[in-house]
């Protein structure tokens, strides 16, 4: 996936967390603390948040090319520095001066494509906070990993989030990410025989037909 861009780019990936002040023994409240009343939500370095990846999308895309183009050519040379009177000794007696150059030339070419894609995609993935910009924006990153057998199923999620968009109960969905970079893949036996062979895709990429 690219990177996310300005301004997460200037964020630095590691950030001082500022410890909270020990808490006296006979003390209920302690300096830096979550307030009682209030969700506990992520809005710092390091703290995790619940991310909904709920993708359900289709394309159909078509495209047709038709391309046709005829040339003609010619030219005559009636006179030719008075030189013309004995070319018929040299050339073929059917040489005529008024049909002495000429081409002809047509070219065509027909082109169809199509592309038909859905993507459907539900899942849930925990990141952490791992910066925090200027207006208060948080830059979240989330990874996962999942394997079933000999199959390893990967799932990387990052972008900017809004405090005001996280919900009471510390979660956002992947549609209120701002620069969202979603990736989910796999590597595995199943993986490998979904892929082309490798001599295929060396002939689709140089063959000129």
């Amino acid at each position: 996936m690219t990177a996310m861009g300005y301004p997460v780019a200037i964020i630095p990936q590691q950030q001082m967390v500022v410890q909270p002040a020990p808490a006296s023994s006979n003390s209920l409240w302690r300096i830096g603390a979550r307030t009682f009343f209030n969700d506990q939500r992520a809005r710092q370095v390091g703290d995790i948040l619940t991310i909904q990846v709920d993708i359900d999308d289709s394309a159909q895309t078509q495209t047709t090319t038709d391309r046709s183009r005829t040339n003609s050519y010619a030219a005559s040379t009636p006179g030719i520095f008075g030189i013309e009177s004995s070319l018929g000794k040299i050339l073929p007696a059917e040489y005529d001066p008024a049909r002495a150059l000429g081409a002809d030339g047509s070219s065509s070419f027909s082109g169809a494509g199509s592309v038909q894609r859905s993507e459907k995609i539900s899942v849930t993935i925990a990141a952490t906070v791992s910066g925090v910009m200027r207006n208060g924006n948080l830059v979240i990153q989330g990874h996962q990993e999942v394997r079933t057998g000999r199959e390893i199923r990967v799932l990387q999620v990052s972008g900017i989030v809004r405090p005001e968009d996280i919900s009471s109960t510390n979660t956002i969905k992947h549609t209120q990410l701002a620069e969202a970079r979603i990736s989910y893949g796999g590597r595995g036996d199943i993986t490998n025989m979904q892929q082309a062979p490798v001599t295929q895709n060396l002939m689709d990429k140089f063959s000129p037909f």
